[in-house]
């Protein structure tokens, strides 16, 4: 089931990590896997209930997603459509924040009221103009090295040379690679 597939959130931008969620199989497939992917990358605090989250906001999300591949995407020519969806995704209001007190007297952040997939929808696609309008974090997109890895990512590693979506997947493999090929040709 997708909802219990781990997210994974390495890409430095939110609108960067839904493009993860494609890969490498579709992990976007239910509401409930949308609710997970919106809790796990911070965009909704715990405890929030999501009840407009449905399978119409599952396809929103979906079509955000590939319209910012599209306009992201090194290898692949955007459409003027593309970036019309992108900025009308991001016109609505995105989920106002609140501060709620615990129990314990704590100050917490919580949304108010219950978000809308329009408004969730929204702060997402703002992400993504937030990043295709900044020329500075736009030249540091990368595409990761990884063998047939489509992921892109933000680098803010010292001196650029971040090479993977990331070192524990990608460059896991990388590396595990070249010791195979070293120890084939030691064995030799």
């Amino acid at each position: 089931m997708a909802a219990a597939r781990a997210s994974r959130f390495e890409a430095g931008r939110l609108c960067l990590d839904l493009l993860a969620t494609a890969h490498p199989a579709e992990h976007l497939d239910t509401p409930d896997a949308l609710r997970a992917w919106l809790l796990g990358g911070g965009l909704v605090p715990d405890g929030t209930p999501l009840a407009d989250v449905g399978p119409d906001c599952v396809a929103e999300f979906r079509q955000l997603r590939a319209d910012v591949r599209e306009l992201l995407h090194p290898e692949v020519t955007a459409t003027p459509a593309a970036l019309a969806r992108v900025n009308a995704r991001a016109a609505p209001a995105p989920p106002a924040p609140r501060a709620v007190r615990t129990a314990a007297g704590d100050l917490v952040r919580a949304l108010h009221p219950d978000p809308a997939g329009e408004a969730l929808l929204a702060a997402v696609a703002r992400d993504a103009v937030d990043l295709l309008t900044d020329p500075a974090a736009r030249s540091r997109v990368r595409q990761c090295e990884g063998e047939d890895c489509p992921l892109i990512y933000l680098d803010t590693s010292r001196g650029r040379r971040r090479r993977w979506c990331s070192s524990e997947v990608c460059g896991n493999r990388v590396r595990v690679a070249r010791h195979r090929r070293r120890s084939t040709a030691q064995a030799r």
